[in-house]
């Protein structure tokens, strides 16, 4: 059934706002459907502006929705505790392809509207794109399926831009205790991780936060370090981990974030399982960048700000098949894959993928 009012979600971005002033990342709990992915959207809302919601791309009334197709309702958020596996992942690595000042998701339509960002994945990325520009595109992600974009802030030395060099390591994980209850992507989804305009605090506190900025033994930083140790093995790197509770019913909605939600802590366990709100667990991206940057760090900077307005965005373009075997087979089925959805300590499961990344 197609959910045909818009009152629920402009509920959940006015609890959003709300929880902006109050701070990003307060703890939630299974009573708290908020669901903590929230809170980060009155601060976005200053990176965006009337235009952002202007009649574009896949948003063709331009009200900022854009409805799943079939929309997925009717489900309960997964309580089960299945067999324990230390790992259900697999990775997507990904190299840079460009950088611009553009941001399809924030400011459709609009060339040199943003910040300049680092662009991977899908090589043709840009202010413009769509579901269907990216889907079946060209992509320097090890899997040719995989033609989604990945983009984040600019790295910058001075005045002088730093790119990751090589495939960059993208997580898929679960982010509830129940992995079997994973599901992929819906095409076309799309999200923002953070915001630029976010301060230190809220930076630690948010809940995609892992280690912070990295360089050396320096852990948990911030912001990113004023010097890392002078050695070629040294490079600056940070985590991050994006909501993956989807409320089942928009692709994207007017902040970029309410759609979807971190998962919550289950009442007198320690296990994570998707709010009500948003009871459709997905997968969880994270990123893990790392920039060929060390010693003197005192120049560098994000084009975004300071190193705690670091945020990144996610436009899904993967083919369904692979992706769905990928997710089975990995997250599902419990196992650390690399790209080719291969576990080396679990060889006798096989590969999904065969030696050209493809799905057989």
């Amino acid at each position: 059934m197609r959910w045909r009012s818009k009152q629920l979600p402009a509920l959940l971005l006015g609890s959003a706002l709300v929880a902006g002033v109050l701070g990003i990342g307060t703890m939630a709990t299974a009573a708290d459907p908020g669901a903590a992915q929230a809170a980060p959207s009155a601060a976005h809302a200053g990176h965006m502006s009337a235009e952002s919601t202007q009649a574009s791309g896949d948003d063709a009334d331009g009200d900022g929705y854009i409805p799943a197709v079939p929309q997925v309702t009717g489900v309960t958020p997964s309580s089960a505790t299945p067999p324990p596996r230390y790992f259900h992942e697999f990775q997507a690595n990904c190299s840079v392809t460009h950088t611009a000042p553009d941001d399809p998701i924030v400011y459709p339509g609009q060339a040199g509207r943003s910040h300049d960002h680092t662009f991977m994945g899908n090589t043709s990325t840009n202010a413009a794109s769509t579901t269907a520009s990216l889907y079946g595109g060209s992509t320097t992600c090890k899997a040719p399926a995989d033609a989604s974009a990945y983009w984040m802030p600019s790295l910058y030395k001075g005045d002088q831009k730093v790119l990751p060099v090589g495939p960059q390591v993208i997580y898929y994980k679960t982010g509830v205790t129940d992995y079997t209850s994973v599901r992929p992507f819906p095409k076309g989804l799309r999200f923002v991780v953070g915001n630029p305009l976010q301060t230190a605090q809220q930076f630690r506190a948010h809940k995609g936060f892992v280690e912070g900025w990295e360089c050396g033994d320096s852990f948990f930083n911030v912001d990113i370090p004023a010097s890392c140790p002078n050695r070629p093995d040294v490079q600056l790197n940070l985590r991050m981990q994006a909501p993956s509770c989807w409320n089942g019913l928009y692709l994207d909605t007017p902040d970029h974030q309410s759609h979807m939600a971190y998962p919550v802590v289950k009442p007198g366990t320690n296990d994570n399982m998707c709010p009500a709100s948003h009871p459709v667990a997905l997968p969880m991206i994270e990123f893990k960048m790392a920039w060929p940057v060390n010693g003197d760090m005192s120049q560098v900077r994000l084009a975004s700000g300071r190193g705690y307005s670091f945020h990144y965005d996610f436009f899904n373009a993967w083919e369904e098949r692979t992706l769905r075997a990928m997710v089975d087979h990995c997250i599902v089925g419990g196992l650390q894959c690399d790209p080719r959805g291969y576990d080396q300590s679990h060889p006798e499961q096989g590969a999904v993928l065969n030696a050209e990344y493809r799905l057989p």
